[in-house]
């Protein structure tokens, strides 16, 4: 559907992909090119110390975030996704195969923990989570990969009311904004 999208399309718009996709990067690139507000469902979904907030302090922020007539989302939490996909205009997929996201999930995250660079509620990512706990990133990038595909290809096909944009490469991806970039 990539052929037929235009700025017009972009409103409200849902970008999705397994972990380490690239999700935050490209969706806060998009909202910045298209002056919308960039949402981050990490950032409304942690609390400090790496806990959850209570699903309905979840689904009540995800709401009043999502309620402006334009923004960019990035996240694939499915206790809001029926708050959020009813109100997309577009979704965009990331859907980048395992050696790009692990390599990236690995880069990221070495890169966070040297840093110490915050993340959302104070949290930062450290080595020994990591590499070393059940909580890994990159432990979760390889248990989730495969069945995010799968979901988000069902989503697709049941998806009629959206315009799917789905991206397997990043150099697609870069494509697009630049495209969008010129067009706005």
């Amino acid at each position: 559907m990539r052929d037929d999208t235009t700025v017009q399309h972009l409103t409200r718009v849902v970008v999705v992909g397994s972990s380490c996709s690239g999700k935050t990067t490209f969706a806060r690139e998009l909202a910045a090119i298209l002056d919308s507000p960039h949402v981050e469902l990490d950032a409304l979904h942690w609390g400090p110390g790496w806990v959850p907030k209570p699903e309905s302090e979840f689904a009540r922020l995800t709401e009043v975030a999502t309620a402006a007539p334009r923004w960019v989302v990035d996240g694939n939490y499915r206790i809001v996704r029926e708050i959020v996909w009813p109100r997309a205009t577009s979704i965009v997929w990331l859907n980048l195969d395992l050696a790009t996201v692990f390599t990236r999930a690995i880069r990221r995250t070495v890169r966070r923990s040297i840093s110490g660079e915050e993340l959302f509620a104070g949290n930062r990512e450290s080595l020994g989570r990591a590499f070393l706990s059940r909580e890994s990133i990159l432990l979760w990038v390889l248990q989730t990969h495969g069945p995010r595909r799968r979901e988000f290809q069902s989503l697709k096909h049941g998806a009629q009311d959206h315009r799917w944009i789905e991206f397997r490469r990043q150099s697609e991806a870069s494509a697009f904004l630049q495209g969008i970039r010129h067009a706005a």
